[in-house]
């Protein structure tokens, strides 16, 4: 045992019988002097570990069990399982237990080998260099505390660093304090230090495009000059920015799970960077939050992060002190949440009625057939409508030809004549197109709920097919990328393009199949093929059920127009029709009663009658 050590142990003698609190006096970590120096090297000033004199400032720490080891350790919550390392009182693994994947726990950080952990400080805006030297720790049933002191060799300046995690039980909420008391204040650079969340937030993955189906996005709660909040999607420049404006919180975001800092007590920088180069995985996605320099001595900052899922039954629960275990209130985290947009409120609709229908048939593959269903179902006189008039335009095909050929040297009066033609034959060029741009608003909304709901995760659909419907349906993977497709194939997406061809064949069934009409009945589908090709399972089902059922009501149409053309007192006249037929009838009753009279006539007087027939018939 050094000298050092045998004074530590004095002097907490010396305490206790004075009648203080019981006081911990940590001691040094056994590490060599070289390999010390190695490290320290490494950092971006050269520091080193040294006996605390400064007792008041670890008195929080009397209570606790010091331990000195540099192995890593696992702490637990009902939500979390987190494993933390004493290098750089740092963490390694965040798994959340309520969700898995592929039957493995989810891994909020994602992480190689390599990388570097999460919660590393940094001195100053050097973020190249982490401090990694093992700090002592204590654990408690809700919070875990490093510390360590160092010594600024150049400006023979110390300091200690306490940095304490603390949780509740239940809540993907958790608190990051620093304390920081040095015996000058530490400025490098105009910042103090830099806390980092690094490398990425899972699930894990193999290839990142970055599109609708899979990304990592920053999200920035901007405060602006006029005390409103304002959401904002950072744009990184050559894989970085540096935001210096106030802000709420930062977010850090996939499709389904985000990380989100949200300083309580502190001035601090937001920095994000983005890279497929700096470690080993196929895309890191970090950010930083800078401390700015004060002048003080005394440094305690306290930062709230958020690692969990995008569910609004856990974000939205921090506007009311009574909803979330901190007591937090006012905070308006459930904006992290990617996609609200404009039809939101129609989203909202969609996914209640889709709930419904999963509460009737537990599987959500049905329900979003059963969901599709009723949409057509409801949309089907819209539907029967634009294809009425889409006949009714195929029908005067001959007549507008015989027009263009009439007035081929005169626009003006082409167009005159084609107007009349429509107002005589009772036809709205754009009754094929209103209906559908009503339905328009529908798909886009579907198209955004099926994309991102969150109860999609890891939901099958068909056991050894589709066992996920949030992922493309994977029925087999190749030793090689295909351009435009990648290295897996897709059952899904060639039975959806195959469904549209049939459909749109169907629908253009009886006109000319022009050039622009043969792009959209081939075209269109073979590019919504390769753009839709790794689309969630959930999504593309949806778009086939949907072709299906448009199929299925072409068919009825067409029997339907076909016994018309059979029997055409089955056709319902039109309303111009009908008023015309009204307006006949008065005639046609004037008429009616002559000739009764003349009947009558007849009756009494045969050969005035018979005369006055001929009269008439001359």
């Amino acid at each position: 045992m050094d000298k050092k050590s045998i004074l530590a142990i004095v002097l907490c003698v010396i305490v206790i019988m004075a009648g203080s609190w019981i006081s911990v006096i940590k001691q040094n970590n056994a590490v060599e002097a070289s390999a010390q120096e190695e490290v320290l090297n490494q950092a971006t000033q050269e520091v080193q570990p040294s006996v605390s004199e400064k007792s008041d400032w670890n008195a929080n720490l009397i209570s606790g069990k010091t331990e000195t080891g540099t192995a890593p350790f696992h702490f637990e919550t009902n939500y979390f399982d987190i494993t933390f390392d004493p290098a750089g009182a740092s963490v390694s693994s965040i798994k959340l237990k309520k969700y898995t994947e592929n039957g493995d726990t989810i891994d909020l950080l994602f992480k190689g080998p390599t990388d570097n952990n999460a919660f590393l400080m940094y001195l100053g805006n050097n973020i190249e260099n982490p401090i990694t030297v093992p700090f002592s720790y204590q654990v408690y049933e809700d919070k875990v505390v490093f510390t360590q002191d160092f010594t600024d060799s150049e400006t023979n300046n110390s300091f200690t660093i306490i940095k304490t995690f603390q949780f509740k039980k239940s809540d993907y909420l958790f608190k990051v304090s620093v304390d920081i008391k040095s015996d000058k204040p530490l400025d490098f650079d105009g910042s103090i230090y830099t806390l980092g969340f690094e490398p990425q937030i899972g699930p894990k993955f193999t290839q990142m495009k970055n599109d609708a189906y899979n990304y990592r996005r920053f999200y920035i709660s901007s405060i602006k000059e006029n005390g409103k909040d304002k959401k904002l999607q950072a744009k990184l420049t050559n894989g970085k920015i540096v935001f210096e404006d106030p802000f709420k919180w930062v977010d850090l975001t996939g499709k389904y799970f985000s990380s989100v800092a949200m300083p309580e007590k502190g001035d601090f920088d937001f920095v994000a960077t983005e890279s497929t180069q700096k470690t080993g995985l196929a895309l890191s996605s970090s950010y930083f939050l800078e401390r700015n320099f004060t002048g003080e001595t005394s440094v305690n900052d306290e930062v709230f992060f958020y690692c969990g899922p995008q569910l609004k039954e856990y974000l939205g629960s921090y506007y009311s002190p009574t909803a979330n275990a901190w007591g937090l209130q006012g905070r308006n985290l459930d904006t992290v949440m990617d996609g609200g947009s404009w039809l939101s409120w129609l989203e909202n609709a969609l996914k209640w009625l889709l709930n419904l229908f999963y509460n009737i048939i537990p599987n959500y593959g049905v329900a979003i057939i059963m969901v599709t269903v009723f949409i057509k179902l409801l949309t089907y006189p819209l539907t029967r409508k634009s294809a009425s008039s889409s006949a009714k335009m195929a029908a005067l095909g001959p007549k507008m030809d015989e027009l263009k050929v009439r007035y081929k040297d005169n626009p003006e009066k082409l167009n005159q004549a084609t107007m009349a033609l429509y107002k005589e034959e009772g036809v709205n060029p754009m009754g094929g197109c209103l209906p559908l741009l009503i339905q328009f608003p529908i798909l886009i909304a579907f198209y955004g709920l099926l994309n991102k709901h969150f109860e999609l995760r890891g939901a099958m659909f068909i056991p050894g097919w589709i066992p996920d419907l949030s992922i493309p349906d994977t029925v087999l993977t190749f030793g090689f990328n295909i351009p435009f497709i990648g290295n897996a194939l897709h059952i899904l997406p060639i039975i959806y393009t195959v469904s549209m061809i049939f459909s749109s064949k169907l629908t253009s069934a009886g006109t000319a199949q022009q050039g622009s009409m043969k792009f959209m009945t081939y075209g269109m589908p073979i590019i919504f093929f390769f753009v839709l090709y790794n689309a969630p399972s959930g999504l593309i089902l949806y778009w086939t059920v949907q072709n299906g059922l448009s199929m299925l009501e072409q068919l009825i149409m067409r029997i339907k127009r076909k016994k018309e053309l059979e029997n055409p007192s089955l056709v319902k006249p039109s309303r111009k029709q009908q008023k015309e037929a009204e307006a006949l009838v008065p005639e046609a009753i004037r008429k009616f009663e002559e000739k009764k009279k003349r009947m009558a006539l007849e009756a009494k007087n045969p050969k005035k009658g018979s005369s006055d027939t001929k009269k008439n018939n001359k």
